[in-house]
């Protein structure tokens, strides 16, 4: 939500702040390392913001009443700590209307859940929920994340 400022606020906030982003939303990347278990809203958001930060995992639907999205989140949410572990960022998208970005460059048909690695790089698509700890065994076998695991022994 923005905030609506006076002008006279805005001026005073300038040489503090310096641009209009002071005063916006955080960044995705910023709103996630504050709490990782946030999901995150698919608008404004770009697969770019978690290069090499975090792996997305974003569940796609045509509506929030899906009954795969609805699964799909509940899976997800009853155990996000566990992807948190595994610096996963949930995004929904369930408006193909707003024709997010990563709506755009993903392409999903109904419901799809999709996870991208650090990299950028697509590592599975799925078209029905899956478990977290399918989709944490999936994370497991990835290199980055065992190279990750053995870093911090």
């Amino acid at each position: 939500m923005k905030k609506h400022l006076t002008i006279m606020a805005w001026v005073a906030l300038m040489p503090l702040a310096g641009t209009a982003d002071a005063v916006s939303e955080p960044e995705p990347l910023a709103r996630w390392e504050a709490d990782r278990t946030v999901v995150l809203e698919a608008e404004g958001v770009s697969l770019s913001d978690f290069h090499w930060m975090a792996r997305p995992v974003v569940v796609f639907a045509d509506s929030p009443a899906n009954p795969q999205y609805r699964t799909q989140m509940q899976l997800l949410t009853e155990r996000i700590e566990d992807l948190a572990e595994r610096d996963v960022v949930v995004i929904v998208d369930t408006d193909p209307d707003a024709r997010s970005e990563l709506r755009m460059k993903l392409r999903p048909r109904g419901f799809m859940l999709v996870l991208v690695g650090k990299d950028g790089e697509i590592k599975f698509r799925k078209p029905m929920p899956w478990n977290v700890r399918e989709i944490s065994r999936s994370i497991d076998k990835i290199p980055l994340r065992q190279q990750e695991v053995r870093d911090r022994r």
